[in-house]
């Protein structure tokens, strides 16, 4: 994945949290509200950024929070620019460079790939605790899904089968997943298994 997809998932986003104009609006799934979701979204971005830059060596000398009287408005503008900035140092990284992530070490295409699941999943979040009917563009949620979630099946709905794996919704024949995390080193050192 490139800083293309991550601008496409920007736009998605944009699209949904312009439907939810009040930043105060809960989102029960999450424990906040929209703009506290948003800023979650922005931080993600910001963090993934300094990560593939940083390399392979874990940096958390600083914490990223938000104004208190940051409005969504204000929000959204930021988590367009993170977005922007994701995908400008994952379009600048060489194939070998790497960095540190929880759950492995990246390459710029896990970057990517997790910006863009952090985008469209929590807008996902934010659109059934609206109750508003939102998906993102389909060869965005397939490419998310082959990215990070290799053992997903590829013949259920690209959307349908995200959500599955992140624990948020069902599909017919599987067990539901309780537990889960992605894969976000790069897809050839994938052992074939489905970690937990």
């Amino acid at each position: 994945m490139t800083g293309d997809e991550l601008r496409a998932a920007a736009v998605a986003v944009r699209g949904l949290f312009d439907r939810v104009p009040d930043g105060a609006a809960a989102v029960p799934l999450l424990g906040t509200d929209v703009t506290g979701v948003a800023a979650h979204i922005t931080s993600c971005l910001t963090w993934y950024a300094a990560d593939l830059v940083a390399g392979p060596v874990e940096v958390t000398a600083f914490d990223l929070v938000r104004r208190p009287d940051a409005d969504l408005a204000e929000v959204l503008a930021q988590l367009g620019a993170a977005a922007e900035v994701l995908a400008r140092v994952v379009d600048a990284a060489g194939p070998a460079e790497r960095g540190a992530h929880d759950w492995g070490l990246a390459d710029a295409s896990g970057f990517a790939a997790m910006g863009c699941a952090e985008m469209l999943l929590h807008s996902g979040d934010v659109a059934e605790g609206r109750g508003l009917d939102w998906r993102p563009p389909v060869a965005l949620a397939a490419a998310v899904r082959a990215r990070l979630f290799p053992w997903a099946p590829a013949d259920a709905d690209p959307w349908a089968a995200l959500l599955w794996a992140t624990g948020r919704g069902e599909l017919p024949g599987r067990e539901p997943v309780t537990s889960w995390r992605w894969h976000c080193a790069p897809l050839d050192e994938w052992d074939g298994t489905q970690p937990t």
